[in-house]
């Protein structure tokens, strides 16, 4: 079993930057593939990125391809979500979530995963 703590949101100005953090515990957090998913108010939840455990394979949604980048470092159990050039419509609630399994890819939907974050809100202003 594995916890999930985000934290790094926060209000910024369109254009500016933020880089999410998803601190997890446990030993064998290189062993879970993990993603970020966000949720704005009044719309699904939708996946913005992902990564195997190993890093070599990553994910990314059209709407933040170019912008985001997810990136991971085993030996601190943490995967981060930097993300550039913001917009008023990145506005959401970010969760990270992780996923147990020894299959080296990266994994889109929100039902692939069993263990999710409390989220962390991010506020971009026009």
């Amino acid at each position: 079993q594995v916890q999930l703590v985000e934290s790094g949101g926060g209000l910024i100005q369109a254009g500016g930057s933020l880089r999410l953090s998803c601190a997890a515990s446990g030993r064998t957090f290189s062993s879970y593939a993990m993603g970020w998913f966000r949720q704005a108010p009044g719309k699904e939840r939708e996946s913005v990125a992902a990564i195997s455990w190993s890093g070599v394979i990553t994910y990314y949604a059209a709407s933040v391809k170019g912008r985001f980048t997810i990136s991971r470092d085993n030996t601190k159990n943490t995967v981060y979500l930097q993300m550039n050039s913001l917009k008023p419509e990145d506005t959401a609630v970010y969760s990270c979530a992780a996923r147990y399994g020894y299959s080296d890819r990266a994994w889109l939907g929100s039902d692939d995963y069993a263990y999710w974050g409390q989220g962390t809100q991010v506020t971009v202003s026009s």
